[in-house]
């Protein structure tokens, strides 16, 4: 694991709620996304920064409308203009964001976002998966010093490969990727959450997902299989108009969320084979041998007399053969645990 700061391996499980369209163009409601996410659970809060003209351009041919989503029909261009975060909106949203500590940081799409966002001071950068084939985008954020996370939706391991290395040679440092379907929404059976693991080793990195499935187990799922960073859609509620709220998490749905990763983690622990913690309270519950019948001193004792029962007071089971046999060297009464005092030498 690369030596991190943002994303270090010690700390909990870095869960981002991704604003992205779910504002609907109303600032009001961008501010109570913001707050909402804090009061979920959320570490940090994520912006898109782009305008139309910055993605794309303003064409209705064949080659820029989208096919085969649950956007079909429309224009790039038309979905963008819908879907984008005014910039005058970012400097007053990141600052109720820091008033409430959480995290603010967005995903630029090209250089002028990325130069807007860093005279706005951001912690990090995000690369989107659909961008992660723009090595120069992606050399212009490493060059800002600042951690970026890159999502790895479609990229083949070549790629990703190749976008790494023009992160490291443009002198970037701390690096996540994530584990992306890029569906929306995702299905579960095209999740492949083994590939967290391995995209961590593999490229000695912080690992995590981007994750558009409905619902949370996906989520708490990648936490088990070690996924460091969590990043997943936000909304205030999903039956408003809008291109990405389908897909999103209510409040409700995605404090649940948070406390099953927080949980997830906890529960990952370490390699014990010992009681500990609350379990010592339970081995006396264990089972020992107990005297279960009454005995005169210097009778045998039988599989009538003494049994392996609860709890676990008596002496341990591994002796039962061996007292079988011997005799009592006293008086003992039903409910006694079996010590070697009890048995004649």
């Amino acid at each position: 694991m690369t030596d991190t700061t943002l994303f270090s391996p010690d700390s909990p499980v870095f869960i981002i709620a991704e604003m992205s369209a779910n504002h609907g163009r109303d600032f009001d409601r961008a501010v109570a996304i913001i707050e909402a996410a804090k009061a979920a659970g959320a570490d940090a809060i994520k912006l898109q920064t782009y305008t139309p003209d910055t993605i794309t351009i303003d064409c209705a041919s064949d080659l820029f409308t989208i096919q085969g989503t649950i956007w079909e029909g429309r224009t790039l261009y038309d979905l963008y203009g819908e879907a984008y975060t005014p910039w005058e909106w970012h400097a007053p949203l990141k600052k109720i964001a820091d008033d409430l500590g959480l995290l603010f940081f967005s995903t630029p799409f090209d250089f002028t976002a990325v130069d807007f966002l860093e005279e706005l001071d951001v912690p990090c950068h995000k690369i989107a998966s659909f961008e992660m084939v723009d090595l120069p985008l992606i050399r212009k954020v490493a060059a800002t010093g600042k951690p970026v996370i890159m999502s790895t939706g479609m990229a083949s391991e070549a790629e990703i490969e190749e976008a790494v290395a023009a992160f490291r040679n443009a002198g970037g440092t701390e690096l996540a990727l994530l584990k992306c379907t890029s569906a929306y929404p995702a299905p579960p059976e095209e999740m492949n959450l083994r590939t967290i693991p391995y995209l961590a080793e593999r490229f000695g990195v912080t690992a995590g997902l981007s994750d558009h499935t409905l619902g949370i187990e996906i989520p708490i799922a990648a936490v088990a299989v070690g996924a460091r960073i969590i990043e997943k859609h936000f909304c205030l509620e999903r039956d408003a108009d809008g291109p990405d709220t389908s897909f999103s998490l209510e409040p409700a749905e995605f404090m649940a969320m948070v406390n099953g990763v927080r949980n997830a983690k906890k529960a990952l622990g370490g390699i014990v084979f010992s009681a500990d913690g609350k379990q010592k309270d339970s081995t006396r519950f264990r089972r020992s041998l107990f005297v279960v019948a009454d005995m005169a001193a210097g009778e045998v004792f039988t599989p009538e007399n003494i049994r392996s029962i609860r709890p676990g007071h008596g002496m341990h089971t591994r002796h039962y053969e061996e007292v079988l046999g011997k005799r009592a060297s006293r008086v003992l009464t039903k409910g006694e645990p079996l010590d070697w005092d009890m048995i004649e030498r």
